[in-house]
């Protein structure tokens, strides 16, 4: 009797293989990429708490200079000049351009790596005679990245956030400039996500790695200067007419300017038009990733029995 319950028992203690075996296995066979993308985030996390802990220095420091030096100004050539402020805006301007241009590796590696490689090397057909099939394996190829995505560059959009303190644009830049834009708000998040699903679309359709690397790059590239040359227009402008003339705040994004004639005329995007231009884009940029995975998945379907 004991030996007949523990020969039923025998197979049902074994764990059916299941997406998370899938989820191991994305894991495992991207390492690498897995690895660089945690040293990134570590450097990038320990460089945004430096530039959180110089920041008051860096606006004390953030005086003009004049040459030669006078009326109490530093000599802008002598060593004095070159101060923290200066340290700590390259810093925060070198990782808000690298927060926004993650879509263009991010799209490359998809195409290439993610995709493409197991297609073209027959991996991924070697996974779907393993009671896997191709929709839960793009599922997970997708998911996998897609969830690390949001975790990474969310991360680091807010550190960059709590960096930045009072915004102040003589250190780290107007709302407006396109880095800047894109870094601060959920557009950080939703720009990797549509490059992932451009890149993996393109690895479906080439299935080579090389060709779907360029692909999944020209992709987002072609949508990163799309969306860039048509922001203004994601959101009503204001328009301010006045006699004479009159002068627009820094914080303003100026779109037209007509004088001096009889009356001067503004057409800018104020400062609290941040917002809504962050969530019109963002909403293209998630509307972008949608389809794309939509479509992916369709031309999976087309192309497996």
């Amino acid at each position: 009797m004991t030996t007949a319950l523990s020969a039923t028992a025998a197979p049902a203690a074994r764990t059916p293989r299941g997406p998370r075996g899938l989820v191991w296995a994305v894991l495992r066979v991207h390492r690498t990429a897995l690895v660089f993308g945690g040293l990134a985030l570590a450097v990038a996390t320990a460089c945004l708490i430096w530039m959180y802990a110089i920041a008051d220095d860096a606006r004390r420091g953030n005086v003009p200079c004049a040459e030669p030096a006078h009326d109490g100004f530093p000599s802008c050539a002598s060593v004095e000049a070159i101060t923290v402020d200066n340290t700590y805006a390259d810093g925060i301007d070198l990782l808000t351009a690298a927060l926004s241009y993650v879509i263009f590796p991010v799209a490359a590696w998809a195409g290439g790596a993610l995709i493409a490689r197991d297609l073209e090397s027959g991996t991924a057909r070697l996974a779907w005679t393993q009671s896997v099939t191709p929709a839960r394996w793009l599922a997970a190829k997708l998911a996998v990245p897609a969830v690390l995505l949001t975790a990474a560059t969310g991360t680091v959009a807010l550190l960059g956030v709590w960096a930045r303190q009072d915004d102040d644009p003589n250190l780290v830049g107007d709302w407006y400039y396109p880095d800047v834009f894109i870094s601060t708000g959920p557009t950080a998040v939703a720009y990797p996500l549509a490059g992932l699903a451009l890149g993996a679309l393109t690895g479906l359709l080439l299935r080579r790695a090389l060709p779907a690397t360029g692909a999944g790059f020209a992709a987002a590239l072609v949508l990163y200067n799309v969306l860039e040359r048509t922001r203004e227009n994601l959101w009503p402008t204001v328009t301010r007419t006045e006699a004479g003339g009159f002068e627009l705040p820094r914080s303003a994004w100026q779109m037209s300017w007509d004088g001096p004639t009889r009356a001067t005329r503004a057409m800018y995007h104020p400062q609290s038009h941040f917002w809504p231009l962050q969530y019109v884009e963002t909403g293209i940029l998630l509307a972008v990733a949608a389809a794309a995975t939509l479509t992916a998945f369709a031309v999976l379907r087309r192309r497996t029995p």
